[in-house]
């Protein structure tokens, strides 16, 4: 999955975009790039290979202003190159993607027969014609987005700045994860809260269908038809110190010590441990709704799949409850039977691994209560689910998840 971050507000956007970059570096990247805002202009710097080749690169080109976009990509359509490496600008605008656009070469064939001419092999510069063909009419960056997505078809996110509007951002959301940071007079956009949590805590996590304006005057949230969204900031509770390594080689070394730590972070506030009782606030099931269930599905995708089969067995072994455990993947295809008392559990330390939430609404849609487990707050299984446990067991980083098993 790619990294995506923007930034628009006061300060010198280089570096924290740069940094943020870093942050990201555990989603595994082939090439990564910045689009700034500059002196009435849109200036791009991408390299293929590491971030360390594109400091290098904004070291003998340097380039300053305040609000701009950056990217890591892992490659899909295109090979690792630094024509497939992200921003690509078109005329006036520059996008940042993640995700797939799905009917990108029936857009593409249609703009080349309008003299449009591509210079890579992505489905993401598709993006970029179609909003440089509206903001060169005349719209602003936000209609023109609006009017693009109305075109696109596929799972994606992606980021959008023009020369022609100075610090306005835009980004957008559909079944891919986008963040919004809300700091003083600034504000931040990114595919994961890591790349700006030494900047703000204050979050709001964009839900599929939704877009984000962001200027350093304030971020406003519509939805496609631009139709004003309004909701509370959540507080994550999450330190930047927990976000670095800590003296650690690796973040993954890191992850498997702190378990100790996260385990009764987890357990914090919800164990008596005299009498072993177990209280969770959020669950929507009184104890006779439980002592009613006829059967448990757990519903999880990777290493959450893994920590999902521990459950069963313990879950069949204590209560005596029939388990059954699907990937997520395929939960969704092969319509369950859902009988009356099944409980369907999403289990995605993120909160928001698509396949998982996409079962879970399978499951919701088809009659069963649901409960997530989850470690961010307010990401989109916690929100959508009837009840969510958190866990509570801080940032992970590493690729191989240890915090889903807390």
């Amino acid at each position: 999955m790619c990294g995506i971050v923007g930034y628009t507000g006061p300060r010198s956007c280089v570096e924290i975009l740069v940094d943020g970059l870093r942050r990201l570096e555990y989603r595994g990247y082939d090439s990564a790039g910045v689009a700034i805002q500059a002196g009435g202009d849109i200036a791009i710097r991408k390299s293929q290979g590491k971030i360390a080749r594109l400091t290098d690169l904004i070291a003998r080109k340097p380039v300053a202003g305040t609000c701009g976009i950056g990217h890591t990509r892992w490659a899909t359509h295109g090979r690792p190159s630094d024509e497939n490496a992200h921003p690509h600008r078109v005329g006036r605008v520059a996008v940042i993607h993640n995700g797939i656009v799905e009917n990108h070469r029936t857009i593409k064939e249609r703009m080349i027969a309008k003299g449009r001419t591509f210079c890579s092999e992505t489905d993401t510069e598709v993006i970029s014609h179609l909003l440089d063909e509206y903001v060169s009419a005349g719209l602003p960056l936000e209609e023109a987005v609006r009017k693009a997505v109305a075109e696109l078809r596929g799972s994606y996110a992606f980021l959008a700045v023009t020369d022609r509007e100075p610090g306005t951002l835009v980004g957008v959301r559909l079944n891919c994860p986008m963040v919004v940071g809300m700091g003083e007079g600034e504000f931040f956009l990114a595919s994961d809260l890591t790349a700006f949590l030494s900047h703000t805590r204050d979050v709001l996590f964009l839900e599929d269908g939704e877009m984000a304006i962001a200027t350093p005057a304030g971020v406003r949230i519509t939805d496609f038809s631009g139709k004003r969204r309004e909701r509370p900031n959540q507080r994550i509770d999450w330190s930047p110190a927990m976000a670095e390594k800590g003296g650690y080689r690796h973040f993954m070394l890191k992850e498997i010590h702190e378990q100790p730590r996260a385990i009764l972070d987890t357990l914090a506030g919800r164990m008596l441990p005299e009498s072993g009782e177990v209280f969770f606030e959020t669950l929507p099931l009184t104890g006779e709704q439980l002592s009613r269930l006829k059967k448990v599905t757990l519903v999880a995708c990777g290493t959450s799949w893994h920590a999902a089969i521990v459950g069963k067995f313990m879950i069949e072994g204590m209560a005596r409850i029939p388990v059954e455990v699907d990937l997520g993947s395929e939960y969704r295809y092969r319509d369950p039977v859902v009988e009356e008392g099944t409980l369907c559990v999403a289990i995605s330390q993120s909160g928001e691994t698509a396949d998982t939430l996409a079962g879970m609404r399978e499951a919701k849609g088809k009659g069963a209560t649901t409960v997530s487990i989850c470690n961010v707050v307010a990401s989109t299984i916690a929100r959508e689910s009837d009840g969510v446990i958190y866990t509570h067991a801080g940032p992970e980083i590493g690729v191989a998840s240890t915090k889903a098993f807390t």
